[in-house]
């Protein structure tokens, strides 16, 4: 920062010496390290709040990035909720000659297919004013 070179500090001690004195000399010196100490804790507490600043702005452009992918996301994969939904979804797949009942698509026939069978999905949206999960 300051580029003082070892003559020129030689330089000043000799003139802070002659103009304060040697008697006077350490106080003076406690008293400069003292307001050097207090600047660089001024120093310090302003760049932190500068580097908090700077996190919360990256942290609200990373939330909103989030929200439009994940916005983007529940367009292109809309949320089946009702039964009507479903049924309508399953019988636009099935052709109707495989086509089941709607009380044995219900039930898995086995404790395998129990276990293979996809449930429901299922998710939230978080608030748009809220922090994230």
């Amino acid at each position: 920062m300051f580029d003082v070179a070892p003559t020129e500090l030689l330089l000043v001690v000799v003139v802070a010496l002659v103009v304060i004195g040697p008697k006077d000399l350490p106080k003076a010196m406690r008293f400069v390290g003292k307001w050097m100490g207090k600047a660089r804790g001024m120093a310090r507490h302003f760049r932190a709040g500068l580097d908090t600043m700077m996190r919360e702005a990256e942290l609200e452009e990373l939330e909103k990035k989030w929200r439009e992918q994940n916005d983007a996301i529940m367009r292109e994969f809309p949320r089946i909720d009702g039964s009507d939904a479903s049924s309508a979804a399953v019988s636009a797949a099935v052709p109707p000659s495989t086509a089941v009942t709607s009380e044995a698509a219900d039930a898995p026939a086995t404790p395998d297919e129990a276990a293979a069978a996809p449930s429901p999905e299922t998710h939230t949206v978080p608030p748009r004013d809220g922090p994230l999960p």
